[in-house]
């Protein structure tokens, strides 16, 4: 299995620029990056403490402007080395997958996303460093 660990947590936010401030400024994270999703209309942003190897927390603005009162917690990606064996592997399992292609974003990650068995979301997660 080539699953590393879990990678980032996605949170569904409306005003991604307020979830910064109070992720940085009130609980004292440190933003570690801000993009553009290549569908032109998500904005995402990973804070983190910077300690080597944390799990990240992903703010995702754009993807759902109905939030829920409870459940804004959007999916869990595990970091992998090939997203594209791991797909593979999943498929061959019969893993149910809500895209059938991986995105590239513009910084060069690739992600697919997957379901559990209750339908929560998983994300398949390579980061290219």
């Amino acid at each position: 299995m080539a699953i590393k660990r879990l990678e980032h947590v996605g949170i569904m936010v409306r005003d991604i620029q307020k979830s910064i401030s109070f992720y940085t400024d009130t609980l004292g994270l440190k933003l570690k990056g801000e993009l553009d999703h290549s569908n032109g209309t998500i904005k995402l942003a990973f804070l983190g403490f910077e300690v080597d190897g944390e799990t990240e927390i992903e703010l995702i603005e754009g993807y759902n402007d109905a939030l829920p009162a409870e459940g804004k917690v959007h999916h869990i990606a595990l970091k992998v080395d090939d997203v594209e064996e791991e797909y593979q592997r999943l498929q061959n399992l019969n893993v149910s997958f809500v895209e059938n292609e991986i995105t590239t974003l513009p910084n060069g990650a690739r992600y697919i996303f997957f379901e559990g068995p209750d339908g929560e979301r998983i994300e398949l997660f390579e980061k290219i460093n």
